[in-house]
């Protein structure tokens, strides 16, 4: 059980290319599970605790809504907080806390109903048709006000009855986006488009390096003097989507500051994300998404990065994305399906993510429950060694980039290029009669297939996921490539061997290899001859 003590507070801290979650001043990796939006009351949620605690998780991620904490205005009811602080201490999970505030899903249907029956005091957004939408308007000070006032009580709450930081993080808001326009056409709105970009933005964007999307948006690129929004960015759906982008940034900062002066918690908002071919209006335009990361960057400073909710099966593209726009990597919302797992050891190996978590988790069917457990009990045994190596060269996580790929996937590591195969159906053994060579047989439950690879000194590596088949060949071309020594085992803390592998087990030396559906660990060490 968390202990009732007073700890230091939570905060995020850079290694090399990674950020890493420090809680009780120690790398914390968030193997979590996001309840539904209305699975987080106690007498709902109690009998789920234990089947969350076998998942392997050390982390839920749980909704906190304003209607239910301040069902009068300036009147606090903080009694599902409370109850969800003490049953997660008493079965030893950390909390992250969802602010399901202004927006969730684009929409305002968790504000409490003396804001929803007051429109003229906090107006709402409005289509380009004049049609008003259940979409509280960014570009009101009352709703920005009413909704930091409550965030920050909520935080003061925090401060006052968690001191064992049993919340290490804080999501502000949830999947903030403009629909069915790219921006709000609310009176405020249009005279806020006819109105010059705030000089805030335009020193931003003078210096610092910008992102394709912002930069070719521009104008006029050589000089940067201001304008109007249509001067500076043109008056197309992208244009729009980035003057929305800014006022729901600078909406967002302001509840998140409020929050932060209170209790100084690390704190993110996340972005439901784009189906291809869309263009903006058709999806929750102008969130925290990774073409717009400029804009909240300046525009929201008290956020410390922004994170995705990747419900796409090209889970690989979209945590690359969010990566390169120079955030690190956190998923809120994944997709609880089998290949879950996967996408676990891919966001820990690739990126050392701050976390992984597949929504609705309550909710997880058998099988894929059983791919997640096994994928969090590695990640859980690898801890340690992911922190030591986050940031560095020294690790790579392995997930095939296509669902059809009938190449290896290349990868130069170190010294030695890896040419890696997935195996995602259980293939049948040589005494059973059959070789499955493609690593595909008709009418099989397709499996998760994914690893982590991590050097831990000269020519020696750590191997660990499932359906992963590796072979090896000299980066210079000098040569060969042999395997040494091959060992399965655990980390309890320190490696325990279970067994060596040969023969069979490493195609008589050629590969080393993690079997289909079945999560293992594996060390091993590499010669030239």
């Amino acid at each position: 059980m968390l202990s009732a003590n007073s700890a230091p507070m939570p905060y995020l801290q850079r290694q090399g290319t990674a950020t890493l979650l420090m809680v009780d001043d120690k790398p914390f990796f968030i193997r979590g599970g996001e309840l539904g939006n209305s699975s987080f009351e106690r007498e709902y949620l109690a009998p789920y605790w234990p089947m969350l605690k076998e998942l392997g998780l050390n982390t839920v991620l749980a909704p906190v809504s304003w209607e239910l904490i301040e069902p009068s205005e300036g009147q606090f009811n903080f009694n599902s907080v409370a109850e969800l602080l003490a049953d997660a201490r008493a079965n030893d999970m950390r909390l992250v806390l969802l602010w399901f505030g202004s927006w969730k899903n684009s929409m305002s249907c968790y504000a409490p109903n003396w804001v929803k029956r007051n429109p003229a005091r906090f107006p709402r957004a409005a289509a380009a048709s004049g049609e008003v939408l259940e979409i509280l308007s960014p570009f009101s000070d009352a709703n920005a006000q009413a909704d930091a006032t409550a965030f920050a009580a909520l935080m003061v709450h925090l401060r006052e009855v968690d001191p064992q930081h049993t919340v290490i993080m804080v999501q502000v808001e949830n999947e903030i986006g403009m629909i069915p326009d790219a921006r709000d056409h609310s009176q405020a709105a249009q005279a806020a488009w006819a109105g010059p970009v705030p000089a805030a933005l335009i020193a931003y964007l003078k210096t610092h390096p910008l992102q394709p999307h912002i930069y070719n948006s521009l104008q006029n690129k050589k000089e940067l003097t201001g304008g109007t929004w249509a001067q500076v960015f043109g008056n197309s759906p992208k244009a729009q989507e980035i003057f929305q982008a800014w006022y729901f940034a600078q909406y967002a900062e302001k509840v998140a500051s409020a929050g932060r002066a209170q209790l100084d918690l690390p704190m993110y908002t996340n972005a439901a994300l784009i189906r291809p071919g869309t263009e903006p209006g058709q999806y929750p335009s102008a969130g925290p998404l990774p073409h717009l990361a400029d804009i909240w960057r300046a525009a929201a400073p008290s956020l410390d990065f922004i994170a995705p909710d990747i419900y796409f099966p090209n889970f690989a593209h979209w945590a690359d994305a969010y990566v390169a726009s120079g955030n690190p990597l956190f998923v809120p919302e994944a997709l609880r399906s089998l290949d879950a797992a996967a996408n676990a050891l891919y966001a820990f190996g690739q990126y050392s993510a701050i976390g992984f978590c597949s929504f609705g988790i309550e909710s997880i069917e058998p099988d894929a429950a059983e791919m997640l457990t096994g994928a969090y009990n590695v990640i859980g045994q690898l801890t340690p060694l992911i922190a030591a190596h986050a940031g560095s060269e020294k690790m790579v996580g392995l997930l095939p980039p296509a669902d059809d790929m009938r190449h290896p996937l290349r990868v130069r590591f170190g010294e030695y290029l890896i040419a890696a195969t997935f195996e995602r159906v259980p293939a049948p053994s040589l005494a059973d009669g059959v070789i499955n060579e493609s690593g595909q047989a008709a009418g099989a439950k397709v499996l998760p297939a994914a690893a982590i690879l991590i050097s831990i000194g000269d020519d020696q590596f750590v191997f660990a996921g499932i359906g992963v088949t590796l072979s090896f060949q000299p980066h210079d071309g000098v040569g060969k490539v042999g395997i040494l020594h091959c060992e399965e085992g655990r980390f309890d803390p320190d490696w325990h061997r279970i067994r060596t592998l040969n023969g069979d087990q490493t195609h008589q030396g050629r590969h080393i290899r993690l079997e289909p559906g079945k999560f293992a660990i594996q060390q091993f060490a590499l010669y030239r001859y």
